[in-house]
């Protein structure tokens, strides 16, 4: 498995430093009234959209949301089903990985896809670029799923979610 690198802000392409700095403007966006823990996200998608998220706290912590998956959660309501690469932009440096929660979103939507990380400095400070298969290796991916409700056959009377094509099958999702 490769290592995650820290990188050069000039080795990046212009596609994932736009990244970068969309999910550093996200950051400054970010309600963390709570944990002070600002996070910023972009996802670009397949069609070259992007979309940014921030984290947004609430007082029953469990119902606040994470940058990344505000970020993902708009690319599918306007209709994106598949994601090119994220950055994400965090209070650290070295920066901070999404959570698990985070990967697992993730990985519905790519199978494989370029995850820039930032800290407070954004392009101007620590980059590391990785890819989500060395975040989240083995990920519960809608192919595991299908495969498990196939082998069941007539014996299950749960309904899967239809395969939108064989792009699932053929990316590893």
């Amino acid at each position: 498995m490769a290592e995650s690198s820290e990188a050069c802000v000039s080795q990046l392409s212009s596609e994932l430093a736009e990244l970068v700095q969309r999910a550093q403007a996200a950051r400054a966006l970010a309600y963390a009234p709570y944990s002070q823990f600002l996070v910023g996200a972009a996802v670009r998608t397949s069609d070259g959209r992007v979309f940014s998220g921030a984290n947004v706290e609430n007082a029953s912590y469990g119902l606040s949301v994470c940058a990344e998956r505000s970020a993902v959660l708009a690319a599918v309501l306007a209709g994106s089903r598949e994601l090119a690469a994220i950055a994400v932009c965090t209070e650290l440096s070295p920066p901070a990985a999404p959570c698990g929660m985070c990967r697992q979103t993730l990985a519905e939507f790519s199978a494989d896809c370029p995850v820039v990380l930032c800290g407070p400095r954004g392009l101007d400070g620590e980059v590391l670029v990785m890819r989500l298969r060395e975040l989240l290796p083995r990920a519960f991916v809608p192919s595991t799923l299908h495969a498990f409700t196939e082998a069941l056959g007539s014996q299950s009377d749960t309904q899967p979610v239809p395969k939108s094509d064989d792009q699932d099958v053929q990316t590893g999702r």
